[in-house]
């Protein structure tokens, strides 16, 4: 629906559709891309479409790279407005301004969650100035230009709160099944699929830790039903700041010790693995811009025109023009670089800021099994990148996955998972 609008301005891209075919060792290989535009005498028309295929001769071997090209702009978009801001910054404030409001800081689940609210508003605050605002550095990167806060704004139409925990949303999107056999309940299709596999452990071992700290406080559903500071926190989030959503019948009714511990795991894997999982790897994948485009200045060249045959004779000249002026591409590799890196002052996933934050023995246990399990997750972690045959992990460029490894040194490590969204 954006397509048409978005192609008025210097963008100009297609609405796309990757076909991946599964290899027997977990690799997946893309076989064919379709491209498409509005049709031009109007949308009850339909699209113009045109399907394209892998070559590695010829001028079709460029066809086939700027084919690729297209489809990662419009993957690029996807992530950056839909799975990095809308899903973990946009939607993870409100839960942070209803707890600030209706909990006080010596409500458990304050306590529990406030490590994973620390430096979202100052950081939800500072993108607003100069990353998503109007003429700011989104609208300069991402193809969808000013549109870019809008369609990112349509799109919260289908946010769901329980489909952002992770074996739900694998499920929701056909890479798993529910299976009541393993501990999370989601059996993956794809086994050597490293962020659904180390994400499933983190979320097990984050619903653990919040299983074992929420039955301390709450020894029934009784004693949630009557928290009158949790009922209002659960009311305002629901009704004021996820207004738009108030109606919906999927929100937990919090009414169960069980809904408690599910709603407290998701918000937790959210403001950390899931965003430590789409933010701290932007650099070393998209750093060099033609390896992940994020625009398009032209469309596919057709036969017959200058452009084609510029393509046919400096291929590596077409593609830049195409995808890489720059300018947006010197302001999307410092805005990349970053955003990927680590402060001095980093919480990882399981650290607190003080010591002293609770004196109960039994949480402070569950604490340290809550550390050791994820020091358990980071030895996994190590031994499966060395398994020469998981493919997607120790494949021809030998880059391990360590985008969920749970902690990290500062600076540009390309792993480590924070407690919170806070960059």
């Amino acid at each position: 629906p954006y397509l048409r609008r978005i192609n008025t301005t210097s963008t100009k891209a297609y609405a796309s559709r990757t076909l991946l075919f599964l290899n027997n060792d977990g690799t997946l290989k893309p076989i064919a891309i379709e491209l498409s535009l509005p049709h031009p005498d109007g949308d009850q028309f339909g699209c113009i479409s045109k399907v394209y295929t892998p070559s590695s001769q010829g001028v079709e071997s460029s066809i086939w790279q700027l084919a690729k090209g297209y489809a990662l702009v419009n993957d690029s978009g996807c992530h950056q407005l839909f799975s990095h801001w809308l899903r973990a910054h946009a939607v993870t404030e409100p839960f942070v301004i209803a707890a600030n409001r209706q909990l006080s800081v010596l409500h458990p689940i304050h306590k529990l969650l406030h490590p994973h609210f620390r430096g979202t508003m100052n950081a939800n605050a500072s993108a607003r100035q100069v990353l998503t605002n109007a003429g700011g550095v989104i609208e300069e990167i991402i193809f969808a230009s000013k549109f870019s806060m809008e369609w990112s704004s349509a799109m919260y139409k289908d946010w769901t709160f329980p489909d952002q925990a992770l074996p739900a949303d694998l499920i929701k999107r056909g890479v798993a099944v529910e299976d009541s056999s393993v501990s999370h309940g989601a059996r993956l299709l794809i086994e050597d699929y490293p962020y659904a596999a180390d994400g499933l452990e983190l979320w097990s071992a984050i619903k653990t830790w919040v299983k074992d700290y929420c039955s301390f406080y709450y020894k029934n559903d009784q004693m949630v039903q009557n928290d009158s500071e949790l009922q209002s926190w659960w009311k305002e989030l629901r009704e004021v700041g996820h207004g738009d959503k108030k109606d919906e019948p999927w929100w937990p009714k919090m009414q169960t010790r069980d809904e408690l511990i599910e709603s407290c795991t998701t918000i937790i894997y959210i403001a950390s693995a899931h965003h430590a999982a789409i933010n701290y790897g932007q650099f070393s994948i998209g750093g060099f811009v033609p390896n992940r485009p994020t625009l398009s200045r032209r469309f596919m060249p057709e036969e017959g025109t200058p452009e084609y045959e510029e393509l046919r004779t400096n291929p590596d000249k077409a593609f830049l023009k195409t995808f890489a002026p720059q300018l947006p591409t010197l302001l999307g590799m410092a805005t990349v670089e970053i955003l990927s890196r680590h402060p001095t002052d980093e919480l990882y996933l399981g650290q607190r800021d003080t010591a002293e934050w609770t004196t109960d023995a039994d949480i402070l246990q569950a604490s340290e099994d809550f550390k050791k399990n994820l020091e358990a997750i980071e030895a996994k972690i190590e031994k499966m990148n060395k398994d020469e045959r998981l493919k997607n992990r120790f494949g021809p460029a030998k880059i391990p996955y360590t985008l969920l490894y749970p902690s990290s040194e500062p600076g540009l490590t390309n792993k480590g998972v924070p407690t919170s969204i806070n960059i």
